[in-house]
């Protein structure tokens, strides 16, 4: 059975947003587009009111997704929409949908906090058990946003695209990981900006003799083991431009700081199966809530 890329969709706004960029997505990828739409069981007494009886909830399941289906066909020529409706708990249906996709994109409400986002409880379940790659997109999310400005300073979705920007642990790379943020630069056709950080030493908050020489051999060091990371990774993709950035300080604010222009910023999530059970890091956590771009989260081993 041939893969798909698979947005969840329900009536919010974000999703919408989801569903456009999927769509986008699935051109770039040469895939299908499937839209899920969950629909979780009324209680009883609920489901046997005159206004949300069994026919008005099949009504909704249906027109939805239908409706939603027949609008991206006539604004991205060429798609392929498929459409399923899935009855239960919206966390497991859409985990469930994501096994048999090459990705799922979700929505993720708008600005909440300090400048930051609202990603709901149903999208980081989502992102903390599935084993495929999911794709969180916010609220008013619009094609012209992951591309430069033309000459004239007006957004545009015909300029190149945007740099994907990749959060990397030199010293642990991963290749699903590092395949997932070339392959998605490559499809752009824009740079591919890799993004390591490492934390200051204890003595950087005091001032020693040899502190300086201390500073550039851990820079050095760092450097020399993010560009043997990405060595083999470039000549697989020799048509990608990388960037390296190997920064020193909180990993967090480096890999946010550094996806403010990207067209999608890519985290990794290390599958676990502790005691502790699924969850998803303090970096990729960070930058979910504090990223405008689409950011792709890749579980890996």
């Amino acid at each position: 059975m041939s893969r798909t890329v698979t947005v969840g969709l329900d009536r919010s706004p974000e999703s919408r947003a989801a569903a456009e960029w999927a769509a986008r997505e699935a051109l770039l990828r040469g895939l299908p587009l499937k839209i899920v739409y969950v629909a979780e069981p009324a209680p009883v007494l609920v489901s046997q009111a005159p206004l949300v009886g069994p026919e008005t909830g099949q009504h909704w399941t249906r027109q939805i997704p239908g409706e939603a289906a027949e609008g991206l066909r006539l604004r991205h020529p060429g798609l392929e929409v498929l459409t399923e409706q899935l009855t239960g708990p919206v966390p497991d249906a859409l985990c469930e949908a994501a096994d048999s996709a090459e990705l799922l994109a979700l929505g993720s409400r708008g600005f909440g906090g300090i400048g930051g986002f609202v990603v709901g409880s149903v999208s980081l379940a989502v992102v903390a058990r599935v084993a495929r790659p999911v794709v969180l997109v916010r609220e008013g999310e619009q094609a012209a946003d992951e591309h430069r400005m033309d000459p004239a300073g007006v957004p545009s979705a015909a300029t190149p695209f945007r740099p994907v920007v990749l959060a990397l642990d030199a010293d642990h790379p991963d290749d699903t990981l590092l395949e997932f943020a070339f392959d998605a630069a490559a499809r752009r056709e824009t740079p591919l900006r890799v993004v390591s950080a490492w934390p200051e030493t204890a003595t950087s908050y005091y001032r020693f003799p040899g502190d300086a020489e201390l500073q550039d051999d851990l820079e050095r060091s760092h450097r020399t083991a993010l560009a043997e990371a990405l060595r083999p990774w470039r000549q697989k993709f020799p048509g990608v431009d990388v960037i390296e950035a190997s920064r020193c300080g909180s990993a967090a604010q480096v890999v946010v700081g550094a996806a403010r222009d990207a067209s999608l910023a890519v985290v990794g999530r290390r599958i676990r199966t502790g005691s502790l059970g699924a969850h998803i890091g303090h970096v990729t956590h960070a930058v979910l809530h504090h990223t405008g771009a689409p950011v792709a989260v890749v579980a890996h081993h």
